[in-house]
């Protein structure tokens, strides 16, 4: 349920996006976009039709903390860097964009955990989901990238710190006052939503068919070899907080492979994770297993690059030598 932004390395100056072809839309702005528009629109219909519990105030707060810190941390970056922020130079429009990951975070933590009365966690989480992408990174296709899914890492953080009286939100807030037919229709507009997005514009269908597909084979194993009701492994699947998680939070274009076998490696990758951590019975395991295969992700990128230097030294080596 995030989109996310790339940094160059040090002394390399970036534009805030790079622009398509003539007469061609550029697909990541148009992620951004509908991820934004989509996450504003159900928190929206969640506080005045489905039942979200969280004050209203809540997210607008949170978004505004998001935006604090993502401009704040991008203008300390680009000083040490010495080159311009990547939210000047064009206009209102560049400024729009470059909040939108921002915008996503904020609204997705706010959505998906719950602190009674307490706001602190929450903003807590939108400062460690927005920083995580400036402090953990990795050297990816020549240049430094974040790895870690913004969203997931700040929910995961905050469950960790907080976790004696803070949960994730109740999955039954997402239609809490809907009937009958609209708790049937939420999930449905939801899946459709987040197909379109993932099917034409990030171009994850790979990844969420090996995420699904490893989730029900996980769930098997465990109803066979653990004796758990395999009703029980695959009713998660039917719940509206496992659809956002699916087609928001997962599948996110900046932390996941961009490989269609890489991308259902990935997928199935979190599915072993969940199954291993359900055997050992860890709580709120969907996002703990996303941590766990974003952060692996990570540091296999790290020791491949720390490999390739160690060749690029000892063939410096040996042509000196020689």
């Amino acid at each position: 349920m995030t989109a996310t932004v790339a940094h160059p390395p040090a002394g390399q100056a970036r534009r805030a996006t790079t622009a398509p072809p003539a007469g061609k839309p550029d697909a990541r702005y148009l992620a951004l976009r509908n991820f934004a528009l989509s996450i504003s629109v159900l928190n929206i219909f969640g506080y005045t039709l489905l039942g979200f519990e969280q004050p209203w105030i809540w997210p607008v707060i949170a978004v505004v903390i998001g935006y604090a810190v993502e401009i704040a941390l991008e203008s300390l970056t680009a000083w040490a860097h010495r080159r311009p922020p990547r939210y000047l130079g064009r206009g209102v429009r560049g400024l729009y964009e470059f909040l939108l990951p921002s915008h996503i975070t904020a609204l997705a933590v706010n959505m998906l955990t719950y602190g009674n009365d307490q706001l602190l966690p929450i903003l807590f989480g939108v400062v460690v989901g927005v920083g995580g992408k400036y402090v953990l990174q990795a050297p990816i296709g020549g240049r430094m990238r974040h790895y870690m899914n913004p969203s997931n890492l700040g929910i995961t953080v905050t469950l960790l710190c907080f976790g004696s009286w803070f949960s994730i939100a109740p999955p039954y807030q997402f239609t809490e006052h809907a009937n009958t037919f609209f708790r049937v229709a939420v999930p449905l507009i939801i899946v459709t939503a987040g197909t379109v997005i993932n099917g034409l514009l990030t171009k994850r269908v790979a990844l969420i068919v090996g995420w699904l597909g490893g989730f029900v084979i996980q769930a098997v194993i465990r109803h066979f070899v653990w004796d758990v009701a395999v009703y029980s492994a695959l009713g998660p699947m039917s719940g509206v907080a496992f659809v956002l998680f699916t087609n928001y939070m997962i599948s996110d274009p900046g932390t996941t492979p961009a490989r269609p076998r890489d991308q259902f490696v990935f997928g199935a990758g979190v599915a072993l994770v969940y199954g291993v951590l359900m055997v050992f019975n860890v709580v709120y395991t969907l996002f703990f297993a996303t941590t766990i295969v974003c952060g692996l992700r990570g540091a296999g990128w790290w020791v491949a690059h720390l490999a390739r230097r160690r060749r690029e030294r000892a063939s410096t080596t040996e042509a000196v030598t020689a």
